[in-house]
């Protein structure tokens, strides 16, 4: 999983509340689709017009944000079905971080295990980096610090926990949290075997002797 430290670039404001699963990735695509194939799909209802061509009004076709880095948002970011994909097809597209009032609890998670950051922000704050973002501002994400700042705009805290936030920094899905942890585990398991013998019992169990 790729680390996040910092991002600065593009911010890309969709202020939108309730923002679902099936508006980021359609469910038919991910019934067709790998991964490493989403970024073209990513918002498709509102990318592209039923002909095919596209909604030149969706902020991720306008002059400005298409290679956008940043997503604002509104609350509820990522709600609805519990698919990874829509956080694959974010990340394929170049979204880096997305800084919304809330999100979907699941989502959130799948972020976290695909090195996207999900940054939670109060409304005035969001819409102070919205308003930068139109003119042409840059945003800037700083995990290490849990600060997002732009141009004209005061610097903005941020709470992220802290275990998350570590792993995030160090590129660490929880398959390799739980290997960081190998040596404390054998440690534990060779433990166990003593005190718990039966528990760890190899043989053939049908064959065993449970009488004494």
């Amino acid at each position: 999983m790729r680390a996040f430290t910092i991002c600065e670039g593009v911010a890309a404001p969709l202020l939108r509340d309730n923002i679902d699963t099936d508006l980021i990735v359609r469910i038919e695509r991910i019934a067709q689709l790998k991964r490493g194939q989403f970024a073209r799909w990513v918002f498709e209802s509102w990318r592209y017009l039923p002909d095919g061509d596209e909604n030149k009004d969706f902020v991720l076709n306008q002059v400005g944000f298409r290679e956008a880095q940043i997503m604002l948002a509104g609350a509820n970011f990522g709600c609805g079905s519990s698919r990874e994909m829509a956080v694959w097809a974010l990340d394929e597209f170049g979204i880096r971080c997305i800084i919304a009032q809330s999100f979907g609890d699941i989502f959130f998670n799948n972020c976290l295990q695909n090195g996207v950051l999900a940054v939670t922000l109060d409304k005035a704050s969001i819409d102070l980096l919205a308003t930068a973002a139109v003119a042409g501002g840059r945003v800037r994400v700083d995990l290490q610090g849990c600060i997002v700042s732009a141009e004209g705009v005061a610097p903005i805290s941020f709470i992220f926990p802290e275990a998350q936030r570590d792993a995030l920094l160090a590129g660490l899905d929880e398959i390799d949290q739980t290997l960081r942890l190998a040596a404390e585990i054998e440690r534990f398991q060779q433990h166990d075997r003593q005190a718990r013998p039966w528990i760890h019992f190899s043989g053939d169990p049908v064959a065993r002797d449970f009488s004494t």
